[in-house]
């Protein structure tokens, strides 16, 4: 699951300080190695925590309630952010000042904003089924490489109220980078990391759901498929496009027309017509009124 776990009682793990931490000014503090660790999957996986950077992602897991681990910030951030934490005191106990060099040592960013924290790994979504009744838009992902597109396609799925999304192998949904692509999507979408996409997608249909494949050519109009029925969006890898035998699982192919003037489209440029043409059937002032049907 990309995103983080709620905490039964969001008290827990916070406590006050009497007084400030004294800052640390050094890059040999054994923190530093600690945060660096988290660039890396093994380290994320070894000490159980994500990397997040900026006041933008630390904002978002406020808003969400998260638990964030520690929270690490240089003097001037601090200075900037006293209405931020006196809004949350707890958040607040969680502070460790730290010089400029130790922020830029321990942060992915050239140049960081002045705050990095770390959140516990989060759990997978607990498994509702793969009935048609317990689907409504599923995205499924094969092989995606770039971490900028699967932050961004994130992004744009929990805009058009995607249930879940399942990944077959490629970037690490967890790195530092997807989660600043998403603008803090990652932390509020339930995502799966699957060995293998094929037994998922032939469950799925199975229970009724559309497996629908996204095409360069040769599908028809993507806005006319019934996009209100459960329905799996399934988008290839940036070079090779989806593999054959996915592609021969799904039930409907369907392509964005386009000028030939560029051969394809960026899959994470592609994927929003195609998710929000959903939102769009179930929402618009044509709601209600099927598509011209095709199977």
């Amino acid at each position: 699951m990309c995103a983080a776990v709620r905490p039964s009682d969001p008290s827990e793990g916070f406590t006050r300080h009497s007084r400030a931490p004294e800052l640390i000014s050094s890059r040999r503090n054994p923190l530093v190695g600690r945060f660096r660790a988290l660039h890396q999957p093994r380290g994320r996986r070894e000490q159980g925590l994500l990397l997040l950077e900026g006041t933008h992602l630390l904002e978002e897991a406020l808003r969400l309630g998260l638990s964030p681990d520690q929270v690490l910030a240089s003097p001037s951030w601090i200075e900037r952010h006293h209405a931020l934490l006196t809004a949350h005191p707890r958040m607040a106990a969680l502070l460790q000042p730290v010089a400029e060099p130790v922020l830029e040592a321990v942060a992915t960013t050239a140049h960081p904003d002045g705050v990095v924290l770390t959140l516990p790994w989060p759990q997978p979504p607990a498994d509702q089924g793969l009935g048609g009744e317990s689907l409504g838009l599923v995205l499924a992902l094969d092989r995606l490489q770039d971490p900028g597109n699967l932050g961004t396609l994130m992004r744009t799925a929990l805009a058009a109220g995607v249930q879940e999304l399942w990944l077959g192998e490629g970037a690490d949904p967890f790195q530092p980078k997807v989660l600043r692509a998403s603008a803090g999507a990652a932390l509020a979408l339930p995502c799966r990391r699957l060995e293998q996409l094929l037994p998922r997608l032939e469950s799925a249909r199975a229970g009724g759901a559309q497996v629908v494949a996204s095409v360069v050519a040769g599908g028809r109009p993507y806005w006319q498929l019934d996009w209100t029925r459960p329905t799996v969006l399934l988008l290839g890898n940036e070079g090779a496009g989806l593999a054959p035998e996915l592609l021969a699982a799904s039930s409907h192919q369907v392509t964005i027309p386009h000028s030939g003037a560029v051969e394809s489209l960026n899959v994470a440029v592609a994927a929003a017509p195609l998710l929000l043409e959903r939102w769009r059937q179930l929402t618009g002032e044509n709601a209600g009124q099927q598509p011209q049907q095709f199977r």
